[in-house]
């Protein structure tokens, strides 16, 4: 597997807590303040080689990303499976809470997404393994290390998996300005699949035809479209919402 870096100081962190394996913590020399000195003793602990580097050789790790004086050298992200995120929530006694991604391409919003599903408790994310935003350290970053808490699958093909999904008493719903309703008036719990689109394209034909229902939200302003993430994070709290609604 393929090394990869993970920068910034709540990442490294999250990765610190978790069982991943680290291969070398690399800080920025100087005089050290705030969270970093946490950071150390926690790799101290775990016997983790830490290497003080001038802030050239962090620059060059970070490639653009606002590093704050601390990477990680990881191993490549190692990606679940369907039926693990679906083991997940048997292990939990919860209805299966999946969201999948058509062809996301920035990593910012893949990374955006997966911090809000582990937030809502959703228990996987699925992504195809083609024209698609894959787990990066930018993703690291941006979902703020909630990635190393969330199960993310890679599929061949999303229309297909819903067709599973659907035979396992998951019903899925999509994200579409031509929805058949606004979102809070559509029923949206028990074992649900919410599925995003691409940012600019939308829901793909076949996908738009896989889904049980689809779903709009409302737009009042010149603007005619949400990002992707923005328009994720408000249907997957839709669901815990009508969830929260049904327990009382």
């Amino acid at each position: 597997m393929e090394d990869q870096y993970i920068v910034g100081r709540n990442p490294v962190l999250e990765l610190l807590k978790s069982d991943r394996q680290i291969d070398k913590l690399y800080i920025l020399k100087g005089e050290l303040h705030g969270s970093i000195n946490k950071i150390i003793a926690i790799a101290k602990d775990k016997k983790i080689i830490i290497q003080q580097v001038d802030k050239k050789k962090l620059d060059s790790i970070a490639d653009g990303s606002a590093h704050q004086g601390v990477a990680a050298l990881v191993t490549d992200f190692e990606y679940s499976t369907v039926d693990d995120i679906l083991q997940k929530a048997r292990n939990k006694g919860q209805d299966p809470f999946l969201i999948l991604l058509d062809g996301i391409e920035d990593t910012h919003n893949l990374g955006a997404i997966i911090r809000t599903a582990e937030c809502a408790g959703a228990h996987g994310v699925i992504i195809p393994n083609r024209r698609s935003a894959m787990v990066n350290q930018t993703v690291y970053k941006t979902s703020a290390g909630a990635v190393l808490h969330m199960l993310v699958a890679s599929v061949n093909n999303i229309s297909n998996t819903i067709e599973e999904l659907k035979e396992k008493g998951l019903w899925v719903y999509g994200a579409d300005m031509d929805g058949e309703d606004y979102h809070f008036n559509t029923s949206i719990s028990g074992p649900v699949a919410l599925v995003i689109g691409n940012e600019g394209r939308g829901l793909s034909r076949l996908v738009k035809e896989k889904c049980d229902v689809l779903v709009k939200i409302p737009m009042f302003g010149q603007i005619s479209s949400l990002n992707a993430s923005n328009a994720a994070s408000i249907l997957i709290y839709e669901v815990v919402r009508q969830n929260h609604e049904k327990q009382k």
